[in-house]
């Protein structure tokens, strides 16, 4: 083993989380030092460092830029129109009051595809303050299951920018990435969701805040068959141009003109701009939105976005300078071992940062960027288990999470909890999520 490039990798690491816990500096700027760091300790010329960080900023970026800006464009339209809300009434109206969690756990899966979990979950806790205070139980029997769909989604299915951000880093297709999202998520959401709820509510009774006003939906807001297409037309292109050109297709002649429109539609890109179109003129225009205010609302989405891309960028530029220093190939020996599989390690990685320093999305692009090494020395890894790896670092960046997390005081705040409360209910809601994903990842890794 390389001692010096050992050290490169832990000092890189170190200085990363020092800054960050210690320091409060951002991890954008967290991550370009650690960069250097491991650079300069591995002995690569100052040229080779910087350009090293260069292309790797440069290649993630061209993809993950373009992606997270028209999903955020998505969302904010969806947001605004309140269409949200829509789907939430639409959803309870059909499950009835006595499968409440139930469907505010589907609302929550379905609304965080397009929005971003805190304005997802913003938007649509006054429905649970509502049906809290028409029931009189536990406010914790609607919110956790709420929470719960909104963490998974957000976590686990593109276009939101965390499994956008690692299925580059790692190349995985976003379609697979999809498949196995729903495949793992929707168990997650069923156990940390209604069930967990189910059982903390008994122990735990919390009461919607009193002054907080019900939700009150636009007159002209979209129907819930409306959102639901628009949601799913980006995924449905996005999966049928993966299923066309995967290898139980290899047999079948299908014709050129399908295969070149599967190709194009499919392609992230495209299938997030129609569906931006679609949403600009049902939500927007159909529904009253002047030009001058759908352009308003456009540019307040990137507000958000920018930081995620500069983010992704910043792991991109950590993970090209391992491999260019010779340390993911040296971490990939070190770990050839059929009782480590990458699955396992990604996992692991993503679970230490998370824990850590907080953020699901700083752990999920560190732990990208220092497994995808592995992924450039095991030739026999294929693409359906490549989508795998990122659910299983997903899972990690999810676990534990506790008070250097921003999403733990947003929760804490808006249900009433007290610290305790919130380690009860929201801290072990995501370390279930964090651990049925991850036994999914590894039965499906074995599997395919």
């Amino acid at each position: 083993m390389d001692y010096q490039l050992l050290l490169a990798v832990c000092s890189g690491i170190i200085v990363l989380l020092l800054l960050i816990l210690r320091f409060k500096i951002h991890a954008f700027l967290a991550l370009l030092i650690a960069c250097i760091t491991v650079g300069i300790v591995s002995g690569l010329p100052p040229q080779d460092i910087l350009n090293s960080m260069k292309n790797g900023m440069g290649s993630t970026l061209g993809f993950v830029a373009t992606v997270v800006g028209l999903g955020a464009l998505f969302g904010a339209i969806l947001e605004q129109s309140g269409g949200a809300q829509r789907l939430a009434e639409s959803l309870l109206k059909s499950f009835g009051i006595k499968r409440a969690p139930w469907a505010v756990m589907l609302t929550g899966f379905l609304v965080a595809i397009p929005v971003f979990f805190d304005v997802a979950f913003i938007i649509l806790v006054p429905i649970i303050y509502a049906i809290q205070r028409q029931t009189k139980k536990s406010l914790l029997l609607y919110a956790i299951p709420l929470l719960a769909g909104l963490a998974i989604t957000h976590t686990f299915i593109p276009p939101t920018p965390g499994p956008i951000a690692v299925a580059e880093i790692l190349h995985a297709d976003l379609g697979y990435v999809i498949i196995f999202g729903f495949i793992a998520g929707l168990p997650a959401a069923i156990i940390a969701g209604p069930l967990l709820a189910r059982y903390i509510s008994k122990s735990v009774h919390i009461n919607a805040p009193a002054l907080t006003e019900d939700v009150k939906v636009p007159e002209n807001a979209p129907n819930a068959a409306t959102i639901l297409f628009i949601i799913a037309v980006p995924i449905v292109l996005i999966v049928f141009n993966t299923v066309i050109g995967s290898p139980f297709f290899d047999n079948f002649h299908i014709p050129y003109w399908l295969t070149y429109g599967a190709g194009l539609l499919g392609h992230p890109f495209v299938a997030l701009i129609i569906a931006n179109l679609i949403a600009w003129y049902f939500l927007g225009i159909k529904k009253g939105f002047s030009k001058t205010q759908l352009l308003d609302i456009s540019s307040k989405s990137f507000a958000p976005a920018g930081v995620i891309i500069l983010l992704t960028g910043a792991g991109g530029a950590f993970k090209q300078i391992l491999i260019d220093t010779g340390a993911g190939e040296m971490i990939a020996t070190g770990l050839d071992s059929t009782y480590f599989p990458p699955v396992i390690f990604g996992f692991l990685v993503a679970a230490i940062v998370r824990i850590l320093q907080g953020s699901a999305t700083v752990a999920m692009i560190t732990s990208a960027g220092i497994t995808a090494p592995l992924i450039t020395q095991a030739t026999a890894i294929n693409a359906p288990q490549l989508a795998i790896l990122v659910i299983a670092i997903a899972s990690g960046a999810t676990i534990f999470s506790h008070v250097n997390d921003s999403g733990f005081w947003l929760v804490k705040q808006y249900l009433g909890l007290d610290e305790k409360q919130t380690f009860r209910s929201w801290t072990v809601m995501t370390t279930i999520i964090a651990l049925v994903g991850l036994l999914v990842a590894v039965v499906l890794w074995y599997i395919v």
